[in-house]
């Protein structure tokens, strides 16, 4: 037996995050859903050794095929997701309670010719509406005998209803009017069913109406001082409460809306969409797909509501994270498609409770995009049809088994940095990341030729072992790479006792890729020729249209948007981006900490609080005695101190 199954997904493609997942088998079929406070946790318990599985964990993991996840803002919102899936999807591996019972139900067997209202655990009645699960089934059940006398439908056996029929006589419900008793023809079948109608309205959200009525009936009660009339009710309230506690996550109860989140880049982009009604989570939606053009974040809104409500209604309210250029004609179409004289409001949250449920399907939507990438890169096939039409279209010898690539980041000249990340078959080699320092620089390009003679200095002449003072820059280079917080050393000054580091840095790539167009191109190609080094391939990607740009090329070459090449190409370079960016911020954040260090009365803690108070060092350079003040212990004098300082640097 295989020590865990073959298509569990990599841990840091799971987020940490609180949110609700779902496994699913060949047929798409749902066959378990669970939350979890920290997804990737929760998440590597299933895919332990198959041996320590519990036999019916075991069994459900061997089922499965695939397992996906929603993520949500806290603990509380898992819960209730986790019920809503778990109405919607009705999972076999999720309906064992403890005692091995399922979950009970409400149902309402709307298909027949009188409807009946019972507490169920069978999900196979023909034509029935389904309202639950519910925990606890004593507290449907009194609720259900609490709503008989706003709503008095049947409720009996089909065999009490027609011993009824034939002596004429109702039941006792009918007697104390908790059924219209259709079965001695007090109510027609069709005013029957309308009750009917109504109690499944009440269930499927319009319920505030009647806890309100019992509680004005209960204050009646207690004014007059029938205090066990009072108690009575004061009970059935309670018991409604618990068997209608919302298993959504929950907004206004007049909150109809559809929230879309678009995570994207050049080339894809994924959606999530989440669908509320009455306030409350009815559906959640998502794709990806990939883009042929260069559209903004605006257009990818327009042209994902044309797909979305292709063959829906829109609701009233459809909340985007932007809106596109010609918002009004799109809201009239959305408004066409809901209907003669309805209306549709096209807009963004702002603030309060639909601003924190967008952000959420917005994580949802980036989460989706980086496991979209990640599974993409990870195909093996895709990786190798990438390598080759790379080595097509650049018209290599080889396909680049190993590809470099360099990115420059400052911060208004200052601060300058640049980041070495290595794919080798078309995967991150992250232990072969390297990070420089530069300490003077006039451009991008400078900046450029500074790394790349730095990096080249390693293959120079074909010797493996560079010269003392190139050891102690590497030195330095790879201690900084394996200890972020430590800053490399720029200094020029040789140390012939210094110890040569690991060879993986001094191995050649196939292909040498810079963040940049012909610019960034031809500085590597000078820092190229004058290192020595041959059989190595340059090549440039300009991001606005990403095109590869080749040394001594008046024109680029063009991938197709939708290729695996491109995507590979722009993978890399985004990587290296990210590492530049996060050394530049360390960097950045070592200074200003170091600074600060020097007022009195400022220590760690305090220096701790008043980034994470304004945010950056700009803003804390920017805020006056006042402002920063406001940071707890930290007084007027410690203000202006920090102020002095910040204002000599």
């Amino acid at each position: 037996m295989a020590n865990t199954v073959a298509w569990r997904p990599r841990a840091g493609d799971i987020p940490n995050q609180p949110g609700v997942y779902r496994f699913t088998d060949d047929n798409k079929r749902v066959l378990y859903v669970g939350k979890a406070k920290n997804l990737r946790a929760r998440l590597s318990n299933y895919f332990a050794p198959l041996t320590t599985l519990h036999e019916r964990t075991r069994r459900m993991v061997l089922t499965a095929t695939n397992v996906e996840w929603t993520i949500v803002g806290n603990d509380f919102e898992a819960l209730q997701l986790e019920y809503t899936w778990i109405k919607e999807f009705d999972p076999p591996f999720n309906v064992q309670y403890k005692d091995d019972k399922s979950y009970p139900y409400l149902a309402i067997t709307m298909g027949d010719p009188v409807p009946r209202v019972l507490v169920t655990r069978n999900r196979n009645l023909p034509n029935a509406r389904y309202f639950g699960p519910y925990s606890r089934a004593w507290a449907i059940r009194d609720t259900v005998d609490v709503m008989l006398k706003a709503f008095p439908m049947r409720s009996c056996s089909t065999s009490v209803y027609k011993r009824a029929q034939q002596t004429g006589r109702p039941c006792l419900l009918g007697d104390i009017g908790k059924c219209a008793a259709p079965c001695v023809g007090r109510v027609t079948l069709e005013e029957h069913k309308s009750i009917a109608l109504d109690f499944a309205s009440f269930m499927a959200g319009n319920d505030s109406r009647m806890l309100d009525s019992i509680r004005v009936k209960m204050a009646d009660s207690a004014a007059t001082q029938d205090y066990e009339a009072a108690a009575r009710y004061r009970d059935q309230i309670g018991a409604m409460e618990t068997a209608l506690a919302k298993n959504q996550i929950v907004l206004s109860e007049d909150v109809d809306a559809d929230f879309f989140g678009i995570a994207h880049d050049e080339l894809a982009a994924a959606v999530q969409q989440f669908i509320v009604r009455g306030g409350r989570i009815r559906g959640v939606r998502g794709w990806v797909v990939d883009k042929e053009l260069d559209v903004d974040l605006g257009g990818l809104v327009e042209s994902v509501l044309q797909n979305a409500y292709d063959d829906t209604v829109p609701p009233r309210d459809v909340l985007v994270p932007a809106l596109p250029e010609d918002s009004t004609a799109l809201e009239e179409w959305l408004a066409q498609r809901r209907g003669l004289g309805a209306r549709v409001r096209l807009r963004v949250a702002q603030r309060g409770e639909k601003a924190s449920l967008a952000q959420t399907v917005e994580t949802n939507a980036k989460n989706a995009l980086m496991l979209y990438k990640s599974k993409r890169s990870g195909d093996f096939v895709a990786r190798s049809q990438a390598l080759a039409d790379i080595q097509e279209a650049l018209g290599m010898p080889e396909a680049p088994l190993r590809m470099e690539c360099f990115d420059v980041s400052h911060l208004s000249g200052t601060n300058v940095v640049a980041s070495m990340v290595v794919f080798e078959d078309g995967l991150p080699k992250k232990q072969h990341y390297r990070r420089f320092n530069i300490a003077e620089t006039t451009d991008d390009t400078d900046s450029i030729y500074q790394v790349l003679k730095r990096r080249l200095a390693y293959l120079a002449a074909g010797d493996a072992v560079p010269t003392a003072a190139e050891a102690q820059t590497s030195a330095d280079e790879t201690h900084n790479a394996e200890h972020p917080g430590a800053a490399a050393s720029d200094s020029a000054e040789p140390k012939t006792d210094a110890v040569v580091p690991s060879h993986k840095f001094a191995y050649p790539p196939q292909l040498l890729i810079v963040d940049g167009g012909q610019p960034q191109v031809s500085a590597a190609k000078r820092a190229l020729e004058e290192s020595g080094v041959s059989g190595i391939q340059l090549a440039g990607i300009a991001k606005r249209l990403e095109e590869i740009w080749l040394p001594d090329s008046d024109y680029p070459v063009i991938l197709p948007r939708n290729s695996d090449a491109l995507f590979l190409i722009q993978r890399i370079r985004d990587e290296a981006h990210r590492f530049a960016i996060t050394h530049q911020r360390q960097r950045r954040s070592k200074d200003i900490s170091s600074i600060l260090s020097t007022v009195p009365g400022l220590g760690p803690s305090r220096i701790k609080a008043l980034l994470q108070h304004f945010g950056s060092v700009a803003r804390l350079k920017a805020a006056t005695v006042e402002q920063i003040v406001e940071v707890p212990g930290v007084g007027e004098s410690t203000a202006a101190a920090i102020i002095e300082k910040l204002g000599q640097r």
